[in-house]
């Protein structure tokens, strides 16, 4: 059976690849695994019928069958544990890896997704300077602690994992900041990351809606 996922009808980073679906997207190009992807609105996500596949009103959902999922992380490890390529075989590796998963989503992503949301709804307020001198001296902390981790390494723990795909997710939202150019190794771990085939697959296909849309908007005279 092909899953399904949802992801947004008109994506609000504008086909950058940094919608959450990004990682579900990413996972089954890695597997090779076909899927089919529902598009909703803003308006339909606050809809019953969504909120039944995820109750807090947000994107991605999986439904495959009888099996509902929300979360991207739990989607991404359900993915991988049922298809050969990002999670090893050995059980000890494998168990690093679902760790380096968690590490990229509770550890590295909520001070770095603090930063992004500070930068688009909080510039206005009297505040903003300080708190995001805050949000990225904790960033720094992360990032320096990640790269002394990594080292010279091509990935986190031996082969790509599920853990190496949450993680370079996490940090391409700081591509083109200082704060990723600060450690040119997690820089070049980043973009051997986005050099991998199925993240281009991933990423042209995430595009491909936005720009559909944009489309559609451009022909029935809607403001872009």
């Amino acid at each position: 059976m092909i899953p399904i996922i949802t992801a947004f009808e008109r994506s609000p980073d504008r086909g950058q690849g940094q919608a959450r679906d990004m990682r579900v997207r990413w996972a089954l190009e890695e597997v090779g695994q076909p899927y089919d992807v529902r598009l909703v609105s803003f308006e339909a996500m606050r809809e019953p019928v969504h909120l039944a596949l995820q109750p807090f009103g947000q994107i991605p959902t999986w439904e495959e069958g009888d099996l509902t999922l929300f979360e991207s992380g739990a989607i991404v490890l359900h993915i991988a544990e049922r298809h050969a390529g990002l999670l090893p075989q050995d059980a000890n590796a494998r168990a690093r890896a679902i760790a380096w998963m968690f590490a990229a989503l509770n550890t590295m992503e909520p001070p770095i997704f603090d930063r992004t949301i500070a930068r688009i709804l909080e510039r206005d307020e009297p505040w903003y300077e300080q708190r995001l001198a805050v949000l990225e001296g904790r960033i720094r902390k992360r990032l320096g602690e990640l790269a002394a981790r990594l080292g010279e390494a091509d990935w986190l723990d031996g082969e790509f994992s599920a853990g190496d795909l949450l993680m370079v997710t996490v940090l391409r939202r700081l591509n083109g900041s200082e704060l990723l150019e600060e450690q040119p190794n997690l820089a070049a771990y980043v973009a051997r990351g986005e050099a991998r085939p199925a993240f281009g697959r991933a990423f042209d296909a995430q595009l491909a809606v936005f720009t559909a849309a944009s489309k559609r908007e451009s022909g029935s005279g809607g403001r872009i």
